[in-house]
């Protein structure tokens, strides 16, 4: 029998196929399009949270005025008289009650020096003091941008400007709460009593308390937002990059 014949040889495989090179040439696109996206976000974060560090500083002094003025409420431009006599005129805060006089200024009782407001209002110039303190130690948290990220320092005042706004917020509810004293009684006449200013009306400093609330609450949230873009829309390696840059002029 004739032997069988040899199987033709197996064709070696050749090397396999390029790859594509879309993936190459794309690769330095996408890395442009996020510095550039990663440049645009430190810019406008940079730029709103100087804003919101502008405000913050701004209504930490206003506090300060707020407590320390005697302007909280004050006797109205219409007096009336009463058995003859013209009543007192004159304005009172916290701590200070100023009654108008002959001389140019005022005769003013009390002040803050004393560190001892009047008896009806010592729980509101407590609550004062408590939001004066959360706001003013929340602009001092401000240097800590240098040494955590930006979201942790953003976090950290937005939690303080909200304890700040709802201390002043229980100020401004007991503060009408407590006109039942000898004090408004004598500004004000005897038909005052609590919610009820009798011939006094509130004046600009409780006024400018009350947009404090707001404004507090407008800040803890512009801060939380900040807080939460830093950690979303940025990649984990370049949040502490960025942390840096925020602070860099």
């Amino acid at each position: 029998t004739d032997a069988a014949a040899p199987a033709p040889p197996t064709p070696s495989p050749g090397p396999p196929d390029p790859a594509p090179a879309a993936g190459m040439s794309t690769s330095p696109s996408l890395v442009d399009l996020s510095r550039l996206y990663q440049t645009e976000f430190v810019r406008s974060a940079r730029a709103v949270g100087a804003l919101w560090a502008v405000c913050t500083l701004c209504f930490a002094v206003i506090q300060v005025v707020i407590l320390v003025q005697p302007s909280w409420i004050g006797t109205s431009n219409t007096r009336t008289q009463q058995e003859g006599s013209q009543l007192p005129s004159g304005t009172m805060g916290l701590f200070e009650v100023c009654m108008e006089s002959d001389w140019p200024v005022p005769d003013c009782r009390g002040g803050l020096s004393s560190l001892s407001p009047f008896p009806s209002f010592q729980s509101v110039a407590v609550l004062v003091g408590v939001s004066l303190w959360a706001v003013w130690t929340s602009v001092l948290c401000l240097c800590l941008f240098r040494f955590c990220s930006a979201a942790t320092v953003y976090k950290i005042c937005a939690w303080l400007q909200l304890t700040a706004g709802f201390c002043l917020a229980l100020a401004c509810l007991l503060f009408p709460d407590s006109w039942e004293s000898p004090e408004m009684r004598t500004l004000c006449g005897n038909s005052v009593s609590s919610f009820s200013p009798g011939n006094c009306s509130v004046h600009w400093a409780y006024i400018l308390a009350l947009l404090g609330v707001l404004d507090y609450a407008i800040l803890a949230t512009l801060a939380f937002v900040l807080a939460n873009r830093q950690d979303a829309l940025l990649p984990p390696d370049s949040q502490e990059v960025t942390a840096g840059l925020l602070m860099m002029a």
